[in-house]
C-alpha cells in the first residue's frame, strides 16, 4: 500500500520534505520502532480517543501511553479511548490499525505531547503496517503548527 493518499497531500501541501521506507510488517508501533531501528521516543503514534460525542487523536511517542488523566485536564472531563472499529472508519484509506498522526487533513481534533519536540527527527507509520515516513523536527514542527500541545502520555 505504501503512505495514505491523504497523508501524502498533506505533506506535500504544506510543502515538508519525506522520506519513505519499507519494513516487514508489525503489529504495533513500538515493533515498528524495534523493526526500523528507530528510537521509541522518536517515532510518533496516533491514538484515537472518543471526546464530547466526536474524536480527538493524541499524537504521542511509540515508547509512552496516553495518560488520559492528562488529556482530561487539557480537553475536559469526557474523554476515552476509541476502539479499533471506529478508528478505522476515521481513516479510510488506512490499514486497520495504523492511525495517522495528523487530525487536519482527517478533520479530526488534535493534540500533541510535548516529548516529540524533543527529537531532531520524527518518524511516522504511513497509513500501513509496513511504511515509515521520516520528517524533520522542523517538518514536524510545521506539519503541527497551531495543534495544542501538552503532556499527555506516561
Amino acid at each position: 500500500m505504501g503512505i495514505a493518499l491523504t497523508m501524502q497531500e498533506y505533506l506535500e501541501d504544506n510543502h515538508v520534505a519525506y522520506d519513505v521506507a519499507r519494513h516487514g510488517k508489525t503489529g504495533s508501533s513500538a515493533m515498528t520502532a524495534h523493526a526500523s531501528h528507530v528510537p521509541g521516543g522518536a517515532l510518533a503514534k496516533g491514538v484515537v480517543l472518543r471526546w464530547n460525542g466526536s474524536y480527538l487523536l493524541a499524537v504521542v511517542p511509540a515508547s509512552s501511553h496516553v495518560n488520559l488523566d492528562n488529556v482530561r485536564k487539557l480537553v475536559g472531563e469526557n474523554v476515552e479511548l476509541a476502539t479499533e472499529e471506529e478508528a478505522s472508519m476515521l481513516f479510510p484509506d488506512c490499514e486497520t490499525g495504523a492511525v495517522p498522526i495528523f487530525g487536519a487533513p482527517y478533520r479530526i481534533a488534535c493534540l500533541v505531547d510535548d516529548k516529540l519536540e524533543r527529537h531532531g527527527d520524527i518518524y511516522f507509520e504511513g497509513g500501513d503496517h509496513r511504511t515509515l515516513v521520516h520528517v524533520s523536527g522542523d517538518g514536524f514542527e510545521r506539519l503541527m503548527y497551531g495543534i495544542p500541545h501538552g503532556s499527555i502520555s506516561n
